[in-house]
């Protein structure tokens, strides 16, 4: 399939404690919240050119709202949701206007396990600015990774439906493969998709100016009481560094810099073991990963799969 994406915008959540989420995300994780209405916040992420990287909203259940993606043109925008349509995809709306800060035109679709994806174009630029040294503030929404009950189902819609790739897996010797790495650009991965027992939201992660800033930034919410669930290490698999927390309604969050870029004419995708520790952390820094620590990224049952979210 064509590539008709260009790259990730945001990550949309609802959450029952609308309050203690949008201080964590405004001000520990160091996002700016440049809008606010009703129950509803949009976070941005000062290097970046996307008016916000985080929705917030306020609701009686934790759900992952919508993923959204860019595009070129209105016209692959059009072109992408004739494409599903064709393919029995179920839209939920189809390409118009988009009515959030920056406006834009795009839609909205159900994947295959029921998650909201939005594709959209001519969003208006932010305004950004450049990241200063010790700085330890996100510059961009880096990745999403999502629990999946079939991963290679999920992965195989992925690569038909929007042109994703696989860029690497990981696999233990007990469970096989574990997580696909998927990507729209010869950023490593944009999305991962990790074998979980329901569908649901894995993890959210943030790229910060370089090592320094990044380790600052992991220091900081480790000294504010949040809890950390593995690192600081670097993993093999995108050679990223990375650091897990959890925000206050439970979702996994993850600091991390340094994400590979690949030559996509020459790469050939691995499939690492992670029962090797060098795998998970080529550091040994981090604290051993095992069930536990892979258990608080399953999150919740999400209750949003297949319904759509009401703004």
């Amino acid at each position: 399939m064509t590539r008709l994406l260009t790259h990730l915008r945001h990550v949309d959540l609802a959450v029952p404690d609308y309050d203690r989420q949008l201080d964590f995300y405004s001000g520990v994780w160091g996002l700016t919240k440049v809008a606010e209405d009703s129950g509803i916040s949009f976070l941005a992420a000062e290097g970046s050119p996307e008016q916000y990287v985080v929705r917030l909203r306020k609701a009686a259940e934790k759900r992952l709202d919508l993923i959204s993606y860019g595009a070129s043109t209105p016209a692959d925008v059009n072109t992408l949701a004739e494409q599903l349509l064709s393919d029995a995809v179920q839209l939920i709306t189809r390409p118009g206007s988009i009515d959030t800060p920056g406006g834009g035109y795009g839609f909205r679709f159900f994947d295959v396990d029921g998650r909201t994806i939005e594709v959209s174009t001519d969003v208006e630029v932010r305004r950004h600015r450049r990241i200063e040294e010790k700085e330890a503030v996100p510059v961009k929404l880096s990745h999403v990774v999502l629990n999946a009950p079939d991963l290679n189902t999920t992965r195989a819609w992925y690569e038909r439906h929007l042109g994703f790739k696989l860029s690497d897996t990981l696999m233990h010797p007990n469970m096989g493969e574990a997580m696909h790495f998927m990507r729209i650009s010869n950023q490593h991965h944009s999305m991962a998709i990790a074998q979980g027992p329901h569908a649901a939201l894995h993890h959210i992660s943030f790229e910060l100016r370089g090592i320094d800033e990044y380790m600052r930034g992991s220091g900081r919410v480790i000294r504010a009481g949040h809890h950390k669930i593995w690192g600081p290490g670097r993993h093999v698999a995108g050679d990223n560094t990375f650091t897990y927390f959890l925000d206050p309604n439970g979702n996994t969050v993850e600091y991390t810099t340094e994400l590979e870029m690949l030559d996509e004419d020459t790469w050939h995708p691995h499939v690492y073991d992670f029962s090797n520790p060098e795998v998970t952390d080529q550091w040994g820094t981090a604290n051993a990963m095992n069930e536990f620590v892979a258990k608080e990224s399953f999150n919740d049952v999400d209750r949003g799969c297949f319904v759509a979210p009401p703004v």
